[in-house]
């Protein structure tokens, strides 16, 4: 049996996920839960629907043809019952204004790489290739495997953006077929990672030394939340990570972002982090200079 996954977003001429242009595909389901995830639609492995309330005229084509009842109209308002949805698509395809879509959709390794492929010429002038992201693609092991050593027979650069969050065993064995990889540095300290991501760092640390010890480029991808992280006990982590991976390819901090919330809404997800905001960019150039102040010249933001 061909070996399928459920794929959320197939993302053509990033320049953002690795060297050059390259194909980011994202992969449904992390076993993380961060406070802050930008990508909440990427958290659960199964398809959803997605309902944009700002484009929806209250025209009720969509109950018209629900036969799960998933769509009420009660006071002028359109009310959603995301649990009782079975994928059918008969909304979707009712609804004139695009107000609703199916996030995910299940695909083999052969689909995938036709359309990684696609844009060889691309990754030939550019250096870029394939990245893997998700969600935590290295959850779905087997098939993340199949897609690395497919790309690499066909010469296609490899990379994968993960939280390191797998089984130690996995991640050494997928350590061959990877030209690069985007590891998450999320929160110092044992407690407040599980606090704020609902996992422990032990493994995720174990991982990220095993990958540098094996010689993998490593960009270190750190995510600065404020009020959770952006102290100088996590700075001085950062800054100390450097020191003890002088070979790091470099290290990216990633301002928060509230793009988040319109999506956790569309999803039917109540809270919207409305606590958290994005701060002004004289407050991320301070970090920067911090870091730096510490010894660490390979941050820059990513």
């Amino acid at each position: 049996m061909r070996k399928k996954a459920i794929v959320f977003d197939i993302q053509r001429a990033s320049l953002h996920d690795g060297p050059g242009i390259r194909t980011t595909i994202f992969l449904k389901g992390c076993p993380l839960d961060c406070l802050w995830c930008h990508n909440p639609e990427s958290l659960g492995k199964k398809r959803q629907l997605s309902f944009n309330i700002e484009k929806c005229t209250n025209c009720g084509d969509c109950a018209k043809v629900c036969e799960n009842e998933v769509h009420s109209f009660i006071n002028g308002k359109h009310l959603i019952n995301y649990n009782a949805c079975d994928f059918s698509g008969k909304c979707i395809d009712a609804c004139n204004f695009n107000a609703l879509k199916i996030i995910g959709s299940e695909m083999s390794v052969d689909e995938l790489m036709l359309e990684i492929m696609s844009d060889l010429d691309y990754y030939a002038t550019s250096g870029g290739g394939m990245t893997l992201s998700g969600g935590e693609p290295l959850s779905q092991f087997s098939f993340s495997m199949e897609l690395l050593k497919q790309c690499k027979e066909m010469g296609i650069h490899t990379c994968v953006e993960t939280s390191g969050f797998v089984s130690i065993k996995h991640f050494k064995e997928i350590l061959g077929y990877l030209d690069m990889l985007l590891f998450d540095y999320k929160v110092t300290g044992a407690s407040a990672h599980k606090k704020f991501t609902g996992v422990s760092n032990e493994t995720i640390l174990k991982n990220l030394d095993a990958a540098y010890l094996y010689g993998v480029p490593i960009i270190l991808r750190c995510p600065v939340i404020p009020g959770i992280n952006d102290s100088e006990i996590h700075f001085n982590a950062i800054a100390a990570l450097d020191k003890k991976y002088p070979n790091l390819h470099s290290i990216e901090i990633l301002p928060y972002h509230t793009m988040g919330n319109s999506k956790r809404i569309s999803i039917g997800v109540e809270e919207t982090l409305e606590h958290l905001k994005t701060v002004p960019p004289e407050i991320t150039a301070n970090w920067i200079e911090l870091l730096r102040s510490m010894g660490c010249n390979k941050a820059k933001m990513g």
